[in-house]
């Protein structure tokens, strides 16, 4: 089997090969080098990027479940348009007003058991990268100057277009673009470099003061960090156009390399059917969710068991089937865990284990289909709990079966997972279910009570029955 997923530019599922070649010396394959569009530190991160971040989070479990080294980078924006005219409002340097939602934004990333990636770098910190880039394309003739602003001439680069098929679309010569972010069906060329404004963070370059374009600060990063052209981009579909189609364009002008080889974009979170909006009162922050008692664990499920590719109608609804779904996992896990038979192996739940592995796999290799992966999960669960029904099952057995979902919860991150945002430690709780059976035979009863309660903030909740004291996560 082979990890094909869909290519923007290509139209078509291509398979991910990094670096395209092999390191014959080492032995060893390139790692997947992958580069995500990050948060704009500005305010808090929403359910919709939140989309995205953990579309981004899954995507290198699985690579790395299939055996692939990964190398990942993921951005903070922390210079655009938004992020100054916030740190003006509130009368704070760009720095303080960026750094207090950068560690929100991690922090949250926490939470949702997202993985942290080997390179947060910061746009501020990659300007050096942004004067190459510029000074590179002004060589060739491609950079023009106004009002001491340096902007990028579309109609000197004929490849311009190929990622959101946009040569259909008027271009409007000499036209510009001076804001960071636009949504208009015509092309026109694009900010690299702007004059400083008075009270702007701002750099000094060849160019005069001034600071970078939002476009030309990802080329930069993915540029200062891997030197050379990426595996993957992955970003949300509302980056198709302009900003993923202005990195191709500087970047390949530059450098006169492709940029990158595979691109990924996941589709628009809606929520209720419509696209989120604040006047709507639709719009929500993962904060909003978790103040309205919904689980960090069950948001997480809910945000990454539909397909990358089709738009998510996010709904509470949602969440709450989301929440029986992990309880079946739950009631599964404790089924097991109660399993007391001892004899050797059996059989039935090695085959039941390799087949749910063969068709996990399968699925998710073709384009990451999570429907048919959770579908076989579901299946598999569904035969484990017949297998105990009739008693066909082992310590042995009931520990395999175990291990099986550590292994797919390395993808899925949401089986052993806490209400912290926490991995679940199963020896460290074991024994503080011993010690709290001590302290129950002692009668040293405001202990025992002291270890439910610490276990039950960490979301896990104790349930003493006649055969012993057993656990599961709370929802």
């Amino acid at each position: 089997m082979t990890l094909k997923i869909y290519n923007t530019m290509s139209c078509k599922s291509e398979e991910i090969i990094p670096g395209l070649t092999q390191d014959v010396s080492s032995g060893k394959s390139h790692p997947v080098t992958i580069y995500s569009c990050g948060p704009t530190v500005y305010s808090y991160a929403h359910i919709g990027n939140f989309r995205t971040f953990l579309f981004n989070d899954f995507l290198r479990r699985y690579l790395k479940f299939r055996g692939f080294r990964v190398d990942h980078a993921m951005n903070i924006t922390d210079v655009d348009d938004k992020t100054i005219a916030g740190a003006a409002r509130d009368g704070v340097t760009l720095k303080q007003y960026t750094e207090k939602y950068t560690d929100i934004f991690f922090e949250d990333l926490k939470t949702l058991n997202i993985e942290s990636v080997e390179h947060y770098p910061k746009a501020t910190e990659s300007i050096d990268a942004m004067i190459d880039i510029i000074s590179r394309l002004e060589k060739k003739g491609i950079v023009y100057e106004k009002e001491g602003s340096l902007y990028f001439s579309i109609s000197k680069y004929e490849r311009y277009g190929r990622l959101s098929n946009v040569e259909s679309r008027e271009i409007k010569s000499g036209a510009r673009y001076d804001a960071d972010e636009y949504e208009k069906d015509d092309v026109r060329d694009f900010a690299l470099w702007k004059a400083s404004k008075p009270g702007e963070t701002a750099w000094d370059t060849p160019w005069g003061k001034g600071r970078p374009g939002w476009h030309i600060e990802c080329s930069a990063m993915i540029r200062k960090i891997f030197g050379t052209t990426i595996d993957i981009h992955t970003g949300g579909v509302d980056l198709i156009f302009p900003h993923h189609e202005n990195e191709i364009a500087q970047s390949e002008a530059a450098y006169d390399e492709t940029f990158v080889r595979h691109w990924i974009h996941v589709e628009h979170l809606l929520v209720d059917g419509a696209k989120m909006s604040k006047s709507k009162g639709n719009f929500y922050t993962l904060r909003d969710l978790l103040d309205r008692g919904h689980s960090p664990r069950s948001i997480r499920y809910l945000l990454i068991t539909s397909h990358y590719r089709k738009q998510m109608n996010f709904t509470f609804e949602g969440i709450t089937q989301a929440d029986q779904a992990l309880e079946r996992i739950d009631n599964l896990i404790v089924r097991l865990k109660d399993i007391r038979k001892t004899a050797p192996p059996g059989a039935d739940a090695g085959s039941l284990a390799d087949q749910f592995i063969d068709r996990f796999t399968a699925a998710l290799d073709e384009d990451l289909n999570i429907s048919g992966g959770m579908g076989a999960l579901f299946d598999f669960i569904h035969a484990a709990n017949a297998l105990i029904d009739r008693e066909a099952i082992s310590i042995d057995d009931a520990q395999l079966i175990l291990d099986v979902l550590k292994k797919i919860d390395s993808v899925l991150g949401v089986i052993f997972f806490t209400e912290s945002g926490t991995r679940v430690d199963e020896a460290r709780i074991q024994g503080l279910l011993d010690e709290r059976t001590r302290a129950k035979k002692e009668r040293n009863f405001a202990r025992a009570d002291e270890i439910r309660d610490s276990l039950l903030a960490e979301g896990i909740i104790l349930e003493d029955t006649k055969e012993g004291t057993r656990w599961k996560i709370r929802k």
